[in-house]
């Protein structure tokens, strides 16, 4: 539950998370506004008492009013430099003072050790999408880097149905949407503004172990492996646990 009940949230990209993001901050008594791309989604957004918007950032948009909140979250797939140059000059002008990027671990190189926020990122469009957050003054940004995205509809009993499994002795990086929501909520409700965290599931069995008993928890048959190996990595979120006073609601991958 946010203790700090915000006037406002706007939530940019009501997908797979966005959307049961705002559901979760308006049974919370936030105010929400909402955006897709899609003019056959607003209605449906609007039926679960979001305020709607269509909005791409790949375009000239008037933003002003979907901008006009006190927090901003920025759940969309876009990688477009120039795209998010456009939508910060934007933020830039209108009342958001806190913005939550939701970034991922494939910022981190595999060097086959654990990654924690201090490990130096590849050079690649989401990088730089992240500094251009991290370096602007005029808003504060709090970064959250998740890792593979799993829950709802995305079950990775589902994943690899027509291919073989690479490099099953690589070690597993998850972290459920429920996790997410609550991680985004905590950081709202805590001011948490100004930071890099790492979210993902302290539990880190092998691809082999995961993906087997994720078959079988669909009743499937069990996945082939083409035994590749790579370099691996261990996405360490003891700062986000430690900081944020978080408990990790789905922290067994195998009991999915």
């Amino acid at each position: 539950m946010i203790r700090v009940v915000m006037e406002n949230v706007s939530v940019l990209g009501c997908g797979w998370l966005g959307k049961e993001l705002a559901i979760s901050l308006i049974n919370n008594e936030c105010t929400v506004k909402g955006s897709t791309t899609s003019e056959e989604k607003v209605g449906d957004l609007k039926s679960v008492g979001i305020q709607p918007f269509l909005v791409d950032i790949s375009k000239e948009n008037e933003l002003t009013e979907f901008l006009n909140s006190e927090v901003l979250v920025i759940a969309i797939t876009s990688k477009s430099i120039d795209d998010f140059k456009r939508l910060i000059s934007e933020i830039e002008k209108s009342t958001i003072k806190k913005v939550v990027f939701i970034s991922s671990t494939s910022v981190y190189p595999s060097l086959n050790k654990e990654m924690t926020e201090e490990d130096e990122t590849v050079d690649s469009p989401l990088d730089t999408i992240e500094k251009l957050f991290i370096k602007n003054t005029n808003f504060k940004t709090t970064i959250i880097r998740f890792a593979g995205l799993f829950g709802g509809n995305r079950h990775p009993g589902n994943w690899f149905s027509n291919k073989k499994v690479p490099n099953p002795n690589g070690y597993v990086n998850m972290i459920h949407r429920e996790d997410c929501i609550a991680i985004i909520e905590k950081i709202i409700e805590n001011n948490t503004f100004g930071e890099v965290f790492n979210a993902c599931s302290n539990h880190h069995p092998t691809r082999k172990e995961f993906y087997i008993n994720a078959k079988k928890s669909l009743g499937k048959s069990l996945p082939e492996f083409d035994n590749t190996t790579a370099a691996y990595k261990i996405i360490n979120s003891n700062k986000l646990i430690k900081q944020l006073d978080y408990q990790f609601k789905h922290d067994d991958l195998l009991a999915i």
